[in-house]
This record gives C-alpha cells, structure tokens and sequence, in this order.
C-alpha cells in the first residue's frame, strides 16, 4: 500500500547521458564534480538574478552559467 515506488523518466536515463559531453574528436569527457558544485560563481549570481528580477529579466546570466556548466562537461 503506502510502499508504491514509482519509476522516474530520469532514473531510466543511462548515468552517462546527462552527465557526458561529446569533445570535437568524438571523445565523451565526463564531469570532474556533481552539477550541484560546478560553476558556483555564476550559479550564485544566476540565482540571486532570478530571486529579484524574475527569470524572463536573467537571460544573459543564465546563459553564462549554461556555458560554463557546458565547459565543465555537463551536457546542458
């Protein structure tokens, strides 16, 4: 009864698909560090941005932080 688990359509995403990137070369590059660490500097701002001015006025900032994620080998 209370013990239903139910399944999450990420959780049946292979680990390496959210978290690989591809490299010119046709290499995957995984993540040096979790999503939740990387790019604290602009994650900060992002957040701060989008807790004041709304997320449709912190376009340019999230876009940053997306890049930078993507730098890191996050595939965002």
């Amino acid at each position: 009864m209370g013990n239903a688990v139910s399944a999450s359509p990420v959780a049946a995403l292979p680990a390496s698909t959210a978290t690989e990137s591809k490299l010119a070369d046709g290499k995957t590059e995984k993540p040096k560090c979790k999503a939740c660490c990387a790019c604290p500097e602009t994650k900060r701002v992002r957040d701060s941005c989008i807790m004041e001015r709304g997320e449709e006025n912190c376009g340019e900032l999230i876009e940053k932080h997306k890049q930078c994620m993507r730098d890191m080998g996050f595939n965002v």
